[in-house]
């Protein structure tokens, strides 16, 4: 016996976002009856954290949007600003409570979604699908089966691969006395942040109001930093670049993001499948994963309700990913300045068009374009020496260790 025809583990982005396209309307078919499977509440239950996207308006998930800006903008190393508005696109700022409030009331009026809570320990294959083990919350052991299995768990370590960085960051949501954001004006990348002597670093400004601002300090390097030195760094930033004055912080998020030109399998069995990061949805070259798994979300509803087999497919393109492995290699190495290579590319490349590529919607003359306004001769190298590296075993993995912490003061 089934206890649905999909269960799916981990009710994140990705956990969610398949679940909300599976319970959409199906063309001359029923709907798939789904077990969707989370933490329960406690230790493990994820904390909050925050996706941002660009898209055209009235997107799905607008209605629960903390804000977009039409205005982005890039300050280089010497504070030379590059300002843009990348009509049609839209960036997006969606925090995890309101994306899961959003879905689960849209669940909560279909009849073919069931949410359960446990603590999975092993997704397999068994007779006739796939089984679901855990424990719920008061410890008791579960099991489910499904005809197919979604998991989106990271796994306990990284693909092997030649290239292996990690987006580290810790933010402050702040409140200011003064008024001192501009909030139809974004910040993606400030530069004007002491470069590490490895990768790099950058300060990340997304305005709320006037007064209030998520202020992130983020690294692309081989290692994450102990939590004092974040809070160095945001007080330096906040202080020397910003200038802010009198505030104080009503809330921290912080994570890492694995870069990595390692290969996700999305495959762990006949009727299990990986999806989400775990299944390669992050874009290698900038950590970037909630747009991606939209469009993965999608095609796999698709299959689904088509009654095809339901393989995720990959999120990026195969040359994508060659050029993110490309991109990689020269930050690690050190043949590219990390700094310099985004500061240029925003000033000399249409903005939409830029941010295309970064989602990996953009097409290959664009992308050939874009290639020629980067220092050639290193990328060049980098790309001809690739194919010789092995592919290394990497580091362990705990996937997006979000710590948003308590009210605190600077």
């Amino acid at each position: 016996m089934r206890d649905a025809d999909v269960v799916i583990v981990g009710a994140g982005a990705a956990g969610l976002s398949l679940a909300h396209r599976l319970c959409e309307p199906a063309a001359g078919g029923r709907e798939p009856r789904v077990l969707l499977v989370d933490a329960p509440v406690g230790p493990l239950t994820p904390r909050e954290r925050t996706w941002c996207y660009w898209e055209a308006p009235d997107g799905a998930f607008d209605s629960a949007l903390t804000a977009s800006w039409e205005r982005l903008r890039v300050h280089g190393p010497d504070g030379t600003a590059t300002e843009g508005r990348p009509v049609p696109l839209r960036y997006k700022m969606l925090r995890s409570r309101d994306f899961e409030a959003l879905v689960g009331a849209r669940l909560a009026g279909r009849g073919t979604v069931v949410r359960t809570g446990a603590t999975v320990e092993s997704v397999r294959d068994v007779a006739g699908g796939a089984e679901v083990r855990g424990r719920d919350g008061a410890g008791r052991p579960v099991a489910f089966r499904a005809r197919w299995a979604f998991d989106s768990r990271p796994g306990a370590r990284l693909p092997p691969a030649r290239t292996t960085l990690q987006q580290h960051f810790r933010g402050w949501f702040v409140r200011t006395r003064r008024p001192s954001f501009d909030p139809t004006t974004a910040d993606l990348m400030d530069f004007r942040t002491p470069q590490p002597a490895h990768g790099l670093s950058f300060g990340y400004v997304l305005p709320l109001s006037e007064h209030t601002a998520l202020v992130e300090y983020t690294e692309f390097s081989r290692r994450i930093l102990a939590t004092a030195a974040y809070e160095r760094a945001l007080r330096e930033y906040a202080a020397r670049v910003l200038r802010l004055d009198a505030f104080r912080v009503t809330a921290v998020e912080q994570g890492a993001i694995p870069m990595t030109d390692g290969r996700f399998p999305r495959r762990a069995g006949r009727s299990v499948f990986r999806i989400g990061t775990a299944g390669g949805a992050t874009r290698a070259s900038t950590g970037y994963t909630f747009a991606a798994v939209q469009r993965q979300s999608a095609r796999i509803a698709a299959a689904l309700l088509a009654g095809r087999p339901p393989l995720p497919p990959p999120a990026h393109t195969a040359w994508h990913r060659a050029m993110d492995a490309v991109l990689l290699r020269a930050l690690d190495s050190g043949r590219v300045d990390g700094a310099e290579f985004f500061t240029g590319l925003f000033r000399t490349v249409p903005m939409e068009r830029l941010l295309r590529f970064l989602d990996g919607r953009s097409r290959l003359w664009e992308d050939l374009s874009i290639g020629l306004r980067t220092p050639v001769l290193p990328m060049l190298r980098t790309a001809v020496e690739l194919p010789l590296l092995p592919r290394r075993a990497t580091v362990r993995w705990t996937g997006h260790p979000y710590a948003p912490g308590p009210e605190e003061s600077p």
